[in-house]
C-alpha cells in the first residue's frame, strides 16, 4: 500500500507536479535546482523563510578549491579521522578541483569577476598545501545592502564575499526560469509501499500542497543548529547559542529519518564562543571578531594580539583560548559536565580584560540573515555593543566579587597568567606568544561568554550520488541530501569545506537526480 510518513496513501491527485524538487534555497539548492534545470528537469525551488540565502548568505564566500585531487584526498581522510566513507571524500576532493571553473561558467551570467588564493588546511596533515580559496571579487551594479537588506555578515555587506557569490547563484536561478516559492516548508515526504519517494506535502501561505517529484526530491535545507530539541538530545554541552539563522531547524533530518534514512556527524557542529547579547529577546549570540587561523608547527603571525583570557566558573583558567581554527572548535573545552557539582562549570565561562586590552578592537561580530533585524557597522555602533555586555571593575577582586568568585582564586590567576606574558610561552595551554596580553591595567572588564554554533554537520548519510542511505546503507529510491544536511566532517573541519560541498554536492545531486527516468 502506498503511504507517506503518516501511513496515508498517496494523493489520488496531485496539486502540483515538477520533475524535481529541491528543499531549501541556499548555495546546495540553488546549485542544484540549476543543474537539474540544465539537464532538462522542470524544477521546483522551496524556501520556508520568507528569503532566499539561508545560512549560506552569512558566509564569508570563500569556497574550497584544490590542485590536486589525490592531495586533497589525503587531507580530508585525516581531517574527517574515519568517520567518511572514502569514496565519498574522493569525490568531494576531485570536485574541489573543478569548482574555479564553475564559478567562472556561473558569474558569466551576472557579469562578476572570479578570484582565488592559495591557502593550505587548516591543520598540519599532509596534503595541505594543495588548497586554496575561490570567490567572487566583484559584481557589476550590485548594491549588496539594497538587494539584501536582510543580511548583515561578520564584516560589512559590502565586502563580503558571501553575499556577492548568492547574488550570482540567484541570477542563474533566474535566468533558467525555475520556479521559487518562497515561506513553502516542506513537511512530509510521499512514498510508496517500496518507500519509494514521489513528492513531498508543502505548506505555503495558501495551505498545505502536495506537489508530486516526478524524478526526486532534493533535501537541502540546512542542519539543526536552531532546533533546540536536537541540540539537547545529541549534544553534551548545554545551553549553545545560535549565531546566523532561524531557518536552520533540522526539518531535512526529521523528513529522511521518518523514510528510514542512517544518520551521521550529529555530535560535530562549526562554533566558537562569544556573548549572549544583553536583549534577551534577541535571538542570536554574538561571534567574536575574527582573528587569523593559525597552523601548529609554523610560526604564528606577530601582528595578532587577543586581549583576554578566558575562566571557568570557579575563576580558573582552563583552555586555549586562540586554538589554531578558533571559528571551528574553541567552544568544545566548554563541553565538560562535573558530576560532583551536577552542572557545567565552564557554561558560562568568563573573559577577563583589562583597560589597554580592551582598547585593541571591538569584540563583537554581529552576523545574521533575519528581515526582522538590522546592525549598522561601524567602530562606534560595535563598541556601543560591547559596552552593554562587559563589566567594568576597579580591582581584581572588585571583579571577583562581581562574578562571585573567591578572589584568591582569580588573582592567582591572573598572576600565572601575566607570569606566562612575561616568560613569553603559555606553558599550561599553548596559546601562540604573540596573541598573549598581561591583564594588569585597571579598570578591569568581564563578560561571560557561551558556546555558538554557526552550523552543524550532522544528518542523512549519502553516497557518492548524494543519494540518502537508509540505516543498512541501501540508497532509498529518488531521494538526494547536500550542503550543510549531512555533511562530510565527522571530525575537524576544513574551512570553506562546507561550501564546497554545497556546490559539488549541489551539481552532483542536481545532475543525477535529473538523469532518473520520470514517474507517472
Amino acid at each position: 500500500m502506498a503511504r507517506n510518513g503518516r501511513g496515508e496513501g498517496l494523493p489520488a491527485q496531485w496539486d502540483d507536479s515538477y520533475d524535481v524538487i529541491v528543499v531549501g534555497y541556499g548555495y546546495a539548492g540553488g546549485v542544484a535546482a540549476i543543474e537539474a534545470a540544465e539537464a532538462g528537469a522542470r524544477v521546483l525551488l522551496i524556501e520556508k523563510m520568507p528569503d532566499p540565502g539561508g545560512i549560506s548568505i552569512c558566509s564569508g564566500g570563500n569556497v574550497r578549491i584544490a590542485d590536486d585531487a589525490a592531495m586533497a584526498l589525503t587531507y580530508l581522510k585525516a581531517t574527517c579521522a574515519g568517520t567518511t566513507p572514502e569514496d565519498v571524500l574522493a569525490v568531494l576532493a576531485e570536485g574541489m578541483t573543478r569548482v574555479r571553473g564553475y564559478f567562472e561558467r556561473l558569474a558569466a551570467t551576472s557579469g562578476a569577476v572570479v578570484d582565488s588564493r592559495p591557502a593550505g588546511g587548516n591543520y598540519p596533515f599532509p596534503g595541505g598545501e594543495t588548497f586554496g580559496f575561490a570567490f567572487i571579487e566583484s559584481v557589476p551594479n550590485f548594491d549588496p545592502a539594497g538587494r539584501y537588506p536582510h543580511v548583515n555578515s561578520y564584516v560589512p555587506i559590502q565586502r563580503a564575499a558571501g553575499v556577492r557569490l548568492f547574488k550570482v547563484l540567484e541570477d542563474n536561478v533566474r535566468e533558467r526560469r525555475i520556479a521559487v516559492w518562497l515561506e513553502a516548508a516542506a513537511e512530509r515526504l510521499l512514498t510508496d509501499a517500496d518507500r519509494t519517494v514521489h513528492g513531498l506535502t508543502i505548506r505555503t501561505p495558501s495551505g498545505a500542497r502536495r506537489v508530486q517529484a516526478r524524478q526526486a526530491v532534493i533535501l537541502a535545507c540546512g542542519g539543526f543548529e536552531a532546533d533546540a530539541e536536537m541540540q539537547r538530545q545529541h549534544w553534551q554541552e548545554k545551553p549553545v547559542l545560535l549565531a546566523a539563522f532561524r531557518g536552520s531547524t533540522g526539518d531535512g533530518i526529521r523528513m529522511a529519518q521518518d523514510v528510514g534514512a542512517g544518520l551521521w556527524h550529529m555530535w560535530n557542529y562549526h562554533g566558537t564562543y562569544g556573548f549572549r547579547h544583553p536583549d534577551p529577546d534577541y535571538p542570536y549570540g554574538l561571534r567574536l571578531k575574527r582573528l587569523p587561523d593559525w597552523m601548529p608547527g609554523k610560526a604564528p603571525r606577530e601582528d595578532v594580539r587577543m586581549p583576554w583570557v578566558v575562566v571557568d566558573r570557579n575563576g580558573r583558567r582552563y583552555m586555549n583560548e586562540y586554538p589554531p581554527y578558533m571559528q571551528d572548535t574553541a567552544h568544545r573545552p566548554m563541553s565538560f559536565y562535573d558530576t560532583i557539582t551536577q552542572s557545567y562549570p565552564r557554561i558560562p565561562s568568563f573573559m577577563i580584560l583589562d583597560q589597554v586590552a580592551k582598547g585593541a578592537y571591538p569584540l563583537c561580530s554581529p552576523t545574521f540573515n533575519d528581515r526582522n533585524l538590522s546592525f549598522e557597522y561601524s567602530e562606534k555602533s560595535l563598541r556601543d555593543l560591547e559596552d552593554r555586555i562587559v563589566r567594568k571593575a576597579g580591582s581584581i577582586a572588585e571583579l571577583a566579587q562581581g562574578m562571585k568568585v573567591d578572589a584568591a582564586v582569580l588573582g592567582a590567576t591572573i598572576a600565572r597568567w601575566n607570569a606566562l606574558c612575561e616568560a613569553g610561552a603559555d606553558a599550561d595551554f599553548g596559546r601562540p606568544t604573540p596573541s598573549m596580553m598581561k591583564i594588569a591595567t585597571p579598570p578591569f572588564y568581564v563578560a561571560e561568554v557561551w558556546p555558538i554554533c554557526s552550523n552543524t554537520h550532522g544528518g542523512p548519510v549519502h553516497n557518492v550520488h548524494q543519494q540518502v542511505l537508509d540505516v543498512f546503507g541501501e540508497s532509498i529510491p529518488r531521494l538526494y541530501a547536500a550542503g550543510e544536511l549531512g555533511g562530510v566532517f565527522g571530525h575537524l573541519y576544513l574551512g570553506g569545506g562546507n561550501l564546497a560541498e554545497c556546490f559539488i554536492g549541489g551539481w552532483i545531486a542536481g545532475r543525477h537526480a535529473a538523469g532518473l527516468e520520470r514517474l507517472d
